[in-house]
Order: C-alpha cells, then sequence, then structure tokens
C-alpha cells in the first residue's frame, strides 16, 4: 500500500564522485517516489553525463528521474519527467516536447493562483514552499500549511511540500495534506548519512494521519 505521502529526493548541485554511491544507499533504505536532478551552470552535455549513472541507479529502484529547469535536457535522457520554475517554460509546451507519459510539475512557490494556473496548463503536480528556512537556494516565499489544507480539498492533482524539511519538522506538512514532501539537505546533510535520513523519513510518511 502507497502511504498518502511520499518522499521526493533533490539532488545536492554536486553529483560527481562519490555521490551516485550515496544515492544507492539513499534509495536502498526506504521508498524514494523520485529524485530531481538539479545541477546549475553546466552545459547540457556535461549534465548528460552526470545525470547517466543516476538515471540507472533510479531506475534499478523504479525511482521516476526527474529533470530540474531544463526540458531540452529532459528530452534527451528520456526522463521520468521535468520540473519547471515560473521562468523555465509552460507545462504546454513540455507536454508537447516530452509526451503524454511524463511527469511535468511547476513550481507555485506561495501562489494559489499560480497553482490552478498550472492545473489548468496541464501539469501533474504543483510544489508550494519554502515551508521552512534553507540553504539549497534563495527564499522568497513562505506559504503557510493553509495552502496544502485548500489545495488537496479541492485538486486531485497532487501537492509537493518543499524548503528546508527534515524528519523532525515534516510531519505537519503530511498531516496538511502534501503528496509529497520534497528534500535536499535533510537527506544529503544528515548527520548519520543519508540511509538513515530516508529511514526517519519513511517513519514520519508511514504514521498514519491525525
Amino acid at each position: 500500500m502507497t502511504p498518502s505521502c511520499q518522499l521526493y529526493l533533490i539532488s545536492p548541485l554536486d553529483v560527481g564522485g562519490a555521490f551516485p554511491d550515496r544515492l544507492r544507499e539513499a534509495l536502498g533504505a526506504g521508498p524514494v517516489a523520485a529524485l530531481q536532478f538539479r545541477v546549475k551552470g553546466t552545459d547540457q552535455h556535461e549534465a548528460a553525463r552526470l545525470a547517466e549513472p543516476l538515471q540507472a541507479i533510479c531506475a534499478a529502484h523504479e525511482v521516476a528521474f526527474i529533470v530540474n529547469d531544463d526540458m531540452a535536457l529532459a528530452k534527451r535522457l528520456g526522463a521520468d519527467g521535468v520540473h519547471l520554475g515560473q521562468g523555465d517554460g509552460d507545462p504546454r509546451e513540455a507536454r508537447a516536447l516530452l509526451g503524454p507519459s511524463v511527469q511535468i510539475g511547476v513550481t507555485c512557490h506561495d501562489s494559489r493562483h499560480l497553482a490552478m494556473e498550472a492545473g489548468e496548463a496541464g501539469a501533474d503536480y504543483v510544489a508550494f514552499g519554502a515551508f521552512f528556512p534553507t540553504t539549497t537556494k534563495e527564499v522568497r516565499h513562505r506559504p503557510d500549511l493553509d495552502i496544502l489544507i485548500w489545495w488537496s480539498s479541492l485538486f486531485e492533482i497532487p501537492c509537493v511540500a518543499i524548503g528546508g524539511i527534515t524528519p523532525e519538522n515534516g510531519r505537519p506538512l503530511v498531516e496538511a495534506g502534501a503528496d509529497f514532501l520534497a528534500v535536499c539537505g535533510g537527506v544529503w546533510n544528515h548527520p548519520e548519512g543519508p540511509a538513515a535520513a530516508v529511514r526517519a523519513f519513511g517513519e514520519i510518511l508511514s504514521q498514519p494521519a491525525a
């Protein structure tokens, strides 16, 4: 049985070196729905080279491989999906390029309006955040839990909570209706390693809703 909320990993910016082994460790520790491949400042050829081993590890663990920001790279890799920021193009454009079966996610910050627009444009999920302080990216938007309650009560399209989420603070997001917790530092920077982090997240995701 799939839990009501699932773990969605976001890669650190440095995915070379030992990262493939760390990813394998994380995915072997418990259920993970997806990995978002997020690199910045590399050309497409280098990004594709870095993505190849990670995509293979995800496939072996039946974890969706989602490319951040770049529709062309997602097409080149045959990725399972693409995640679009507000400046990265329209979901309709991504659908036309990538086909009907690819997962398309859209960053909606703290905006109900942007989320409804994304849903109308064919997004497969919408992402709200940052819910907590994070060092992964600059935070300009801080939604309340109410946005998750509102979205999950009105719409069928899944919602993702993102931003500074840890095993210690994530449970209220689950209870508010998040379908996925998107996590970067909470897993890769965990003091006991990524496997321990995935197991800890598994505990809060498997608890029945209050």
